[in-house]
C-alpha cells in the first residue's frame, strides 16, 4: 500500500518512524511518502519536507509566517493529489494537518490520525471537524478515549509509543559522549529557536550555584552548536546532540521545557522541573483559551501536580533554584520517582506502534 504520512516536529518524526517500522512488518509492499524528519527517511520514506521548515510556534510567529504556511499547505495538497496514496496518516500537528485532512476527505482519500491533537486542552470545537474528516483516530493518552466518547466519536487507545522507545533504548549499552565525575543536571530547553532563546538563559542562570554538579544541555538536532554558544554557555557546560536519551539515562535531575520531553524525562525516572515562558501576547491569549489545569503531560495524565510547573513570571532564578534544591533532596525526589511508577501503569502496556499498525492494516482491508 501507498502511505502518505505528515509529522510536523521531532516527536512526531520519532513516533511516525516507529509506526512505519511496524507497518513494514505487516505490509511487504509498504511505500512511504512523508513530511517529517531524518528518522522517517531512515525507514525508507521519500522525504518531501523536513519538519524544521514547518515549525512555527505561538500566535505571533504563525502570523508572521502565514504566507510560508499557506504555500506549504497548497504544495502538500498538490503533492497528495499527484501521488494518490491509499491512506493519509496524520501525526499530531493540528493547525496544518486538519486542513490537509479536510482536503483529503473531499478527494475521497482515507484519513487516519495517529496521536490526537490536544483539543481537550483548547479548541475543543475542533472535535466536530475531526468527526467529519478523519476516518479513524488512534490516541495515546488514556483520558483521550473518554474525551472523544463525550462527543459520540469512537477512537482507538493504543498506549503511548514512548514506552517502547525508551525501553528499547534502556536495553542498549550506550553511554554519553561526555565524561563527567560530577552528578549531571540535564537542561532540555526545547527544539525551536524561540523556545531556546527564552528558556536556556533562565536555566543557565542558576548554574554557578551548583559547583558540585555538571550542567549539560540537550541540543536540538535542528539547531547548530554555534547557535547555543550565542548564549555564553561557557566551556564548562557541554552540549550534546542526538543524545537526549543518553543524557536522561545518566542525569540526576532535569530542567525541562514543557512538551513531550516532560513525559520522556518522567519515563526515565528523572526528577524534573517543568518550565514554560512565552511571549506576553501569546501567553495571555493562550491563558484565556486553554481549558486544562496543567501544562505538562505528566501532571495531566496523573490529574495531579506531581512535577512542579514554573510558568511565565514564576519561571525565574529564585524559583528555579528552590525547586531544583527540592529535587536533589531525598524526600521530594523519592516521592516523585514513586509517582512516575504509577504514571507508567496509566499509560498502558508496551507495543503502541504495533497495535496502531495492526489496527490500521485491519481497517484498510475492510
Amino acid at each position: 500500500m501507498n502511505y502518505y504520512i505528515i509529522a510536523g516536529e521531532a516527536s512526531g518524526d520519532l513516533h511516525a518512524s516507529n509506526l512505519m517500522r511496524a507497518l513494514k512488518m505487516l505490509d511487504n509492499n509498504a511505500n512511504f511518502r512523508c513530511w517529517g524528519g531524518d528518522l522517517m527517511e531512515q525507514q525508507g520514506a521519500k522525504l518531501i519536507k523536513h519538519y524544521k521548515d514547518l515549525a512555527f510556534m505561538g500566535f505571533t510567529e504563525v502570523l508572521m509566517n502565514l504566507r510560508t504556511i499557506l504555500k506549504n499547505i497548497d504544495f502538500c495538497k498538490k503533492d497528495i493529489l499527484a501521488n494518490k496514496p491509499d491512506v493519509l496518516i496524520l501525526v499530531d500537528y493540528p493547525g496544518f494537518n486538519l486542513r490537509i485532512a479536510e482536503f483529503a476527505k473531499e478527494n475521497n482519500i482515507k484519513v487516519f490520525y495517529y496521536i490526537s491533537p490536544q483539543i481537550w486542552a483548547w479548541k475543543q470545537s475542533r472535535v466536530h471537524k475531526i468527526k467529519r474528516v478523519v476516518d479513524k483516530m488512534f490516541v495515546i493518552l488514556p483520558f483521550e478515549k473518554d474525551f472523544y466518547n463525550k462527543f459520540d466519536y469512537h477512537v482507538d487507545f493504543v498506549g503511548h509509543p514512548l514506552l517502547d522507545a525508551i525501553e528499547n533504548f534502556k536495553n542498549e549499552s550506550t553511554t554519553l559522549s561526555i565524561d563527567s565525575n560530577k552528578p549531571i543536571i540535564a537542561l532540555l530547553p526545547g527544539s525551536r529557536k524561540q523556545e531556546i532563546s527564552t528558556m536556556l538563559p533562565l536555566m543557565l542562570s542558576i548554574k554557578n550555584q551548583y559547583p558540585n554538579y555538571q550542567f549539560v544541555i540537550a541540543g536540538a538536532p535542528s539547531q547548530s552548536k554555534e547557535y547555543y554558544h550565542e548564549f555564553n554557555i561557557g566551556n564548562d557546560t557541554p552540549i550534546v546532540f542526538n543524545q537526549t536519551y543518553h543524557l536522561l539515562k545518566q542525569a540526576t535531575a532535569a530542567l525541562v521545557t514543557s512538551g513531550t520531553a516532560t513525559l520522556e524525562t518522567a519515563l526515565f525516572g528523572i526528577p524534573e522541573v517543568v518550565c514554560y515562558k512565552g511571549g506576553k501576547i501569546s501567553y495571555h491569549i493562550a491563558k484565556q483559551l486553554i481549558k486544562v489545569k496543567y501544562i505538562s503531560l505528566v501532571n495531566l495524565i496523573m490529574d495531579n501536580e506531581i512535577v512542579k510547573e514554573l510558568i511565565q513570571d514564576e519561571l525565574n532564578e529564585k524559583n528555579l533554584k528552590a525547586e531544583l534544591d527540592k529535587l536533589l533532596a531525598p524526600t521530594t525526589r523519592n516521592k516523585m520517582i514513586d509517582d512516575y511508577k504509577i504514571l507508567k501503569e496509566k499509560l498502558g502496556g508496551s507495543g503502541a506502534s504495533k497495535k496502531a499498525a495492526e489496527l490500521m492494516i485491519g481497517y484498510l482491508k475492510q
